[in-house]
């Protein structure tokens, strides 16, 4: 390009620079005082916050007041109902065939009551023969005795010939033989009585014996009656007629002394060193609207070793129509007295043992205690706090030590703070 054309070419742009220059000049003017006047607004806002703003207010938490009361701790166990003491009545006598029975399951039945019945024909037969075996003994008897009389009245005779042949020989009147014959027949008189009453004792015997087994033919018929041996409830009833029965055999029937009836509940081995007999429990059974009023009986002395529990015995009143078998769940008493209680729920368990978290002036405090009794609602603080301080109610992770609250008793409305209550 010529130099002429260049000169004119750099005369146009110089216009265009200073136009452009002062529109950035003009801007950076604008943006500076509006700036000021931002800057000059935030100061003076701030100056009035400073004077009007107030402090936020804490959360509101709910409390509750620890109270001096009395407190009653429960163990709750389940089992089964169970007959105190069940009996089981079989027949006494084998190979006798059942004739009729006389109960049905779920009748009280007294002492001596008759159940049922075993068939009688044999057993009195035998009764007769025995009969008669006794009678033949005391005819026998009879005979002995007449027989010794005899023999006793053979000797008399017979000792009055030696003294006469005695005599005799002493005279000359006698041979020898003839007194030596007089002396056989005595000796031979006085044997024959005592024969004649070993056959008197011989029949004595057999008369013990037909009288014993009398007796025993007696018994047996006496035990044809299957008769229940204590007071109680009919269980259950495995007699049929016709069926032979046997001592070896199940039993006919089983019966509730008393028709007492027991919880047999288990308990954890760690809460069964608390468990005492005497102590009063509420049975909750099933199909039973109310619950029924019990006490502990027997605590076992041994724990199962798979499952880790220990049975305990709780009596039940037999009047309540309760059945063995049927399901029950048992509220034990295992300690009630006076202390200082504090609701479960303000509760806090950790590896450094457990807290509450008291709140004095507003102000949260961790305090460490030592528990003691418990019941649904409360638990007694043995240590660490007194009757009348106030706890967070509900105690949760989102509270710390030293945070400020602004406490509401339990069962008053909360007043809205744009945060929930504990």
């Amino acid at each position: 390009m010529s130099e002429p054309l260049k000169l004119k070419a750099r005369k146009r742009r110089w216009p265009l620079a200073v136009v452009a220059v002062a529109a950035l000049g003009g801007a950076a003017y604008a943006f500076q005082n509006e700036l000021g006047a931002l800057v000059g607004d935030l100061k003076t806002g701030s100056a009035e916050a400073a004077v009007t703003a107030e402090p936020p207010k804490p959360p509101s938490i709910t409390v509750a007041t620890a109270e001096r009361r009395e407190i009653a701790q429960t163990l709750v166990t389940t089992g089964t109902l169970v007959a105190r003491d069940e009996i089981l009545v079989g027949p006494q006598i084998d190979g006798v065939r059942l004739e009729e029975w006389l109960v049905e399951v779920g009748d009280r039945v007294t002492q001596g009551q008759v159940l049922a019945r075993l068939d009688r024909d044999m057993l009195e037969t035998q009764a007769l023969q025995n009969r008669s075996n006794v009678a033949r003994a005391e005819a026998a008897m009879a005979q002995g005795e007449a027989a010794i009389a005899e023999a006793e009245a053979a000797v008399v005779e017979a000792d009055a010939a030696l003294r006469r042949a005695e005599t005799l020989k002493k005279t000359g009147n006698a041979t020898e033989e003839l007194l030596v014959s007089r002396q056989a027949a005595s000796r031979i008189a006085a044997a024959r009585v005592e024969a004649q009453k070993q056959n008197l004792r011989a029949a004595a015997s057999d008369k013990a014996l037909a009288e014993a087994q009398g007796r025993e033919i007696a018994l047996r018929l006496a035990r044809t009656e299957v008769k229940a041996p204590a007071a109680g409830v009919v269980a259950s009833r495995a007699a049929q007629v016709g069926q032979m029965v046997g001592m070896a055999n199940a039993p006919l029937f089983k019966l509730v002394r008393d028709g007492a009836i027991e919880l047999e509940a288990e308990a954890t081995e760690t809460r069964l060193h608390s468990v005492e007999p005497g102590q009063k429990a509420r049975v909750e059974v099933a199909g039973i609207p109310e619950p029924v009023d019990g006490v502990v009986r027997l605590v076992e002395p041994t724990v199962d070793r798979a499952s880790r529990l220990g049975k305990v015995r709780v009596s039940l009143p037999a009047d309540k129509g309760l059945r063995p078998g049927l399901f029950a769940r048992g509220r034990i008493e295992t300690a009630r007295r006076v202390g200082v209680v504090a609701p479960q729920s303000a509760l806090l368990f950790g590896a450094e043992g457990v807290r509450l978290q008291v709140v004095k002036d507003g102000v949260v405090r961790d305090r460490f205690v030592k528990l003691g009794l418990s019941d649904t609602t409360g638990v007694e603080i043995l240590e660490g706090l007194s009757e009348g301080e106030r706890v967070v109610e509900r105690a949760g992770g989102f509270l710390r030590d030293g945070d400020r609250i602004t406490p509401v008793e339990a069962g008053k409305p909360v007043a809205s703070t744009g945060q929930g209550a504990g």
